[in-house]
């Protein structure tokens, strides 16, 4: 009896074994089937770009930076605007004369650029973020071209096409920035350089400083300002790798694709490669590693640095920002600013998982250990007379009162929460922006309301209705001029 109960266990161990084996296997085929299903790759995702910027390239300084962009670019041209002549692809940013077209731009924001000024009070630094262009923080450039040197950098594997991101490394990126950084060095002298990043490009900023103080190296600017910033990624991101890799061996280049779109923005890829995320990925782990090994005296070396961040951000995680950045931080003048959901009551209804609810105990509300301030709703307590769509600025200081600052602005009428992209951007913009100009010949992506049946569309419906531009960018440009003033102001004072 025994013997048989033996047996019998062993064999339905082996069946059990066997029969997991095959559900992940009939699984993984299936997701393989799934992800090559989708619509077929064009020239602008599998081409290879020879000129890219990569580590080995024979590039010592940012001049060098800006002709390898040249041929770069005279290669897409070459490459991928002279095949797409006669296709009848009206909304597609590599068909010259569509509505999409980069060109129909007075700027073209794809490329990197530099307003020089010799009256400039200081220089600053634009980095965008994964698969935009400059034109991501074109917005600041203008607000501060009077007072500054400025140099918005392409980041490589940027402003071309999409292909460009399949075999992207972060240490590129970051190979350019540091180019980037020692050029405006030279340029300012003894004046002050400020760094403004966006998503990836406010990590390469962190990241530039801080192996700078892992190799005892002079720390470059005087102060950082990140708008929603990749400090920590979903987990799920660690595995999109082993996707790109069975794509690679099965011979499947749809695998290398997290979303196969039509190119419709002229200054921010659609189609988005899974190594992209990868990269993001490696660049925050290796932020992480660095400020876990780095002393908080070491850490207290850093300039001061002033966020802003949605609640609501499904690229990044705002838990993150607030924990591993901001929580490791030790203390000095660094502030966060979070940009809260509309808590008017029908936004609210509506809400599944309010995401403030998550941040609060990592805040500290009634003791916090950096200068926080809560872009949210007036409270109802504070009279009938105000509207439930008004917004005050709550801030919290270490040692200090609380203090509520009307800011005179307002949700928009059906925005329930800012997002990720919509963060740098005015309502004013032109490209991802409400006002609709009558007549214009390029894409007008914010101020689209587009109404019909779904599967018709080459677009999903979540894109078409993800936030795109900030109501709250008065409010954003007003405290990175007092950020910048207040440094200004103390390095001033220091000289006298």
């Amino acid at each position: 009896m025994k013997t048989l109960l033996i047996h019998s266990t062993k064999h339905l161990t082996i069946a059990i074994t066997y029969a997991c084996l095959g559900i992940v296997a009939a699984a993984l085929a299936f997701g393989v089937w799934f992800l090559n299903a989708r619509p077929d790759l064009s020239i602008w995702h599998t081409t290879r770009l020879e000129h890219q910027f990569r580590l080995n390239s024979e590039v010592t300084d940012f001049s060098g930076y800006q002709a390898l962009e040249a041929k770069l670019f005279e290669e897409v041209e070459s490459k991928i605007y002279r095949h797409t002549q006669g296709m009848a692809q009206p909304l597609n940013r590599y068909l010259r004369g569509s509505f999409a077209a980069p060109d129909n731009w007075p700027m073209d924001w794809n490329r990197s650029y530099e307003w020089a000024n010799p009256d400039a009070e200081f220089g600053v630094l634009l980095l965008h973020g994964m698969s935009d262009s400059p034109y991501a923080l074109s917005h600041f450039a203008e607000h501060f071209k009077g007072r500054a040197h400025l140099l918005g950098l392409r980041l490589p594997g940027h402003g071309t096409i999409p292909s460009a991101l399949v075999e992207l490394k972060w240490q590129e990126m970051a190979r350019a920035v540091e180019l980037a950084t020692e050029h405006l060095k030279r340029q300012l002298g003894d004046k002050p350089l400020y760094v403004v990043g966006f998503s990836t490009g406010a990590a390469l900023a962190l990241n530039h400083e801080l192996e700078r103080l892992a190799h005892n190296s002079k720390l470059s600017y005087r102060g950082m300002i990140f708008v929603s910033p990749a400090i920590g990624l979903s987990p799920v991101a660690a595995g999109a790798k082993w996707q790109d890799r069975l794509g690679r061996l099965l011979g499947l280049e749809k695998l290398s694709w997290n979303s196969i779109q039509t190119e419709y923005d002229p200054f921010k890829y659609n189609s988005f490669a899974v190594n992209a995320g990868d990269v993001v990925y490696q660049l925050a782990e290796r932020n992480q590693q660095l400020m876990q090994t780095l002393s908080p005296e070491r850490l207290a070396e850093l300039a001061d640095i002033l966020t802003f961040q949605s609640v609501a951000d499904a690229t990044v995680s705002t838990q993150a920002v607030v924990t591993d950045l901001y929580g490791r931080l030790p203390s000095k003048q660094h502030q966060l600013v979070l940009f809260d959901i509309n808590r008017q009551p029908l936004s609210l209804a509506l809400v599944v998982s309010d995401p403030l609810t998550a941040l609060l105990p990592s805040l500290s509300l009634e003791r916090p250990n950096v200068d926080l301030t809560l872009v949210q709703n007036r409270h109802a307590s504070q009279g009938a007379a105000h509207r439930l769509d008004e917004v005050d600025a709550k801030r919290y200081r270490p040692q200090q009162a609380v203090t509520e600052k009307a800011l005179g602005l307002t949700w928009p009428a059906g925005v329930y929460s800012l997002s990720h992209v919509a963060m740098p951007y005015p309502a004013s913009d032109s490209l991802y922006g409400t006002a609709f100009v009558k007549g214009s010949h390029r894409v007008q992506i914010g101020a689209a309301a587009t109404r019909g049946e779904r599967g018709v569309l080459g677009v999903s419906a979540s894109e078409v209705l993800r936030q795109k531009w900030n109501p709250f960018f008065p409010y954003l440009l007003d405290r990175l001029e007092q950020f910048i003033d207040a440094r200004q102001q103390t390095a001033t004072a220091r000289e006298d």
